[in-house]
C-alpha cells in the first residue's frame, strides 16, 4: 500500500515520528546510510529522517527534494 513502518533507537535513525504523516502512503523505495533514511515517493519527492550527521537533516537541499527526484545514491 506504499506505507512504511520504522522502529529502533532514535539515535540510529529509528525514529521517524517527525515525518510519519509523509510515510503513510506513496512510498516506492527506501534508502539508508549508517544512521539516516530517505523514502522516495510516487510523486518523485523525498522524505528523510534519522541522525543529522548522517543525512537525516535535508534543510540545506530541501527545495530540491519536493519533486522531480528520479534516483538516490
Amino acid at each position: 500500500d506504499g506505507s512504511i513502518v520504522t522502529w529502533g533507537d532514535r539515535t540510529e535513525g529509528g525514529d521517524s515520528s517527525a515525518v510519519r504523516e509523509h510515510l503513510c502512503s506513496g512510498v516506492v523505495a527506501v534508502y539508508s546510510t549508517q544512521r539516516a533514511f530517505a523514502a522516495r515517493k510516487e510523486d518523485a519527492s523525498i522524505v528523510t529522517w534519522g541522525h543529522t550527521d548522517y543525512g537525516g537533516d535535508p534543510s540545506a537541499v530541501r527545495k530540491h527534494l519536493c519533486s522531480g527526484v528520479v534516483a538516490v545514491y
